[in-house]
């Protein structure tokens, strides 16, 4: 693998309440540069600063007697972790994880809740078979469901995968070399950027083009049960011996709360400050005639492409995103909801109703997500609009165009692809679209990585044909979509799963909401309409938030203005 010129952070822990300090390791032709600065993060090391074909020593799940209560299952950790300080592997590299099941079902993201805001942390809920429609996919993996997992809530890095580059081969490579198929819950949760090309702000900035990470201590919710993990890894290749990795682990379980409280999910009102949308409406409409001329035109073969917008909401009091994505999950039917903060940044969270992929062995399934209508207030009305929905010739190119763009990539890497149903509907708590579900055989696990690259970005969130619907995008949006709309989910050894970063928000204490819509344009397209529709795709945040404007006398009484 070619150098690359990076920063990896690593620190070293006083156990005795002294200044923690951070050493910074520059890799740049082998000279070392040492800083020390006082932090609160986890320790982690850079998984692909070394040849990623190089096979790990040990990869290894050992699994502990079902306990009662979380308090139970951090007692069996802590001890497990004593012993196992005591006995070090014979190992120059390694991942081991300890997990212990729970015998209720605890909801993940109360787990996550309790944890102060441990960093970095990630939450993924996939969606099980009955909502997600997966009958297709069991064709080509035989039905085969080893996991009753439900969702994921993890804090501190294990092992941390992060650059300022384009995702590259090399790098997932780098990440496949610390998971295995043996021990399928060993998983790295992350994102990757709707466009690594393009400039990055500042409120993208920590999380690079890539962010993945192996969690160092995990919260399982499975149906029925749940489960407490605590992963170590090491490598000396990589600097980051097993006395380095071990005090790392142990410090950060010695900050995980076992006292877990159920989340409200009722919405408090919040006082909105502002609410600036980027584009402006008349921007908006500008952008949307112009994408309609360049359609239109004989010059250009662009077909369609997505035009998004950020609505930056600014409150009197903080949004806690946790709190918020507990809410979105009561919305959550056919959809996943996601997490990923790390350290010292914002939290990008959402409630996604798109698959990217998913693959389980050989077998690889992906959908197709085009045009918007509303739900309706009663059954009647509901069906009428279905019915407009899958009648409609700008929504029915729309999603052909979707569909048939996923059909050739797959195709490409796979021996057969199905497609069933061909057009249907798909309903949410607010919005329906027209879908249709993709399945086919990889020819190689290698094939893994040209899945990801090409679907990436899809015409629901880009356009067609790409890379003239990706310039469009660049020239005309005014702010970074960051990771919105890119890749979100996570990568294991014999199965992984992605979902597209859409119907998302990026959280900041003191700061507020960055909350992402996008919208197709393609030939009949009208600039209002869309407006609309992006204005019913934000609607999941904005109930949340109960959007009032405050007098002056509330301003006063919060202390905002005197």
């Amino acid at each position: 693998m070619a150098a690359r010129h990076c920063l990896a952070r690593f620190m070293d822990v006083e156990f005795s309440g002294q200044t923690r300090q951070s050493l910074h390791l520059l890799n740049h032709h082998h000279q070392h540069r040492y800083e020390s600065c006082s932090v609160s993060m986890s320790m982690s090391m850079n998984g692909w600063e070394v040849e990623p074909r190089i096979p790990i020593g040990t990869i290894e799940t050992r699994t502990f007697k079902k306990v009662a209560t979380p308090a139970s299952a951090m007692e069996t950790l802590n001890l497990a972790l004593d012993h196992l300080k005591a006995n070090p592997p014979l190992f120059s590299s390694g991942v081991i994880r300890l997990q212990v099941p729970i015998q209720q079902q605890i909801r993940a993201i109360y787990w996550l809740h309790a944890q102060h805001q441990l960093l970095p942390r990630c939450f993924f809920s996939g969606r099980t078979p009955k909502n997600g429609g997966n009958d297709l996919f069991a064709d080509f993996t035989n039905g085969n469901n080893s996991h009753n997992l439900v969702s994921v809530a993890g804090v501190g890095s294990a092992v941390l995968f992060t650059h300022t580059s384009p995702f590259s081969y090399d790098d997932w490579k780098s990440i496949k070399r610390f998971l295995s198929a043996k021990c399928p819950l060993i998983r790295a949760y992350g994102a990757i950027r709707f466009d690594a090309r393009a400039n990055v702000s500042s409120e993208w900035e920590p999380f690079g083009s890539f962010y993945f990470f192996v969690p160092q201590v995990e919260f399982d919710e499975l149906e029925g049960s749940s489960m407490l993990a605590a992963t170590i890894a090491w490598d000396d290749s990589l600097s980051w011996t097993w006395e380095h990795a071990i005090h790392s682990l142990l410090h950060t379980m010695s900050q995980i709360s076992s006292s877990i409280v159920k989340l409200s999910q009722e919405v408090t009102t919040t006082f909105i400050l502002s609410n600036d949308h980027s584009p402006s409406k008349a921007y908006w409409d500008l952008a949307v005639k112009r994408a309609l001329q360049i359609i239109s035109g004989s010059s250009s073969p662009l077909i369609k492409v997505v035009l998004a917008r950020s609505s930056k909401v600014v409150t009197a009091t903080d949004i806690d995103p946790i709190a918020w994505l507990a809410c979105l999950q009561n919305e959550g039917e056919n959809a996943y909801q996601f997490c990923l903060q790390p350290p010292n940044a914002p939290a990008f969270i959402g409630n996604t109703p798109e698959q990217l992929y998913h693959r389980k062995c050989l077998g690889v399934s992906s959908e197709a997500l085009a045009g918007t209508r509303a739900r309706g207030r009663s059954k009647v009305l509901d069906l009428q609009m279905e019915l407009d929905l899958l009648s409609s010739p700008k929504d029915h190119l729309e999603f052909t165009i979707v569909r048939d763009s996923i059909k050739r990539k797959l195709e490409v890497v796979c021996n057969r692809i199905m497609i069933e149903p061909n057009k249907a509907i798909r309903k949410f708590p607010r919005v329906q679209h027209l879908y249709a579900q993709l399945a086919g055989k990889l020819r190689s696990e290698d094939d893994e990585f040209e899945i990801l690259s090409s679907l990436h970005p899809t015409p629901a969130v880009c356009g067609f044909p790409t890379e003239e619907a990706r310039l469009l995008i660049a020239e005309t949006e005014v702010f970074d979509r960051g990771m919105y709309a890119g890749p979100v989910g996570w990568f294991g050894g014999g199965e992984s799963e992605f979902a597209v970063g859409i119907r998302s928000a990026l959280v900041e204490k003191g700061l507020g909401a960055l909350i992402y819509a996008g919208t197709g344009i393609v030939e009949g397209s009208n600039p209002s309409s869309e407006w609309d529709e992006l204005e019913l795709k934000t609607s999941q945040f904005t109930k949340l938030l109960k959007l009032e404007v405050p007098s002056r006398q509330k301003l006063e009484k919060l202390g905002i203005i005197k």
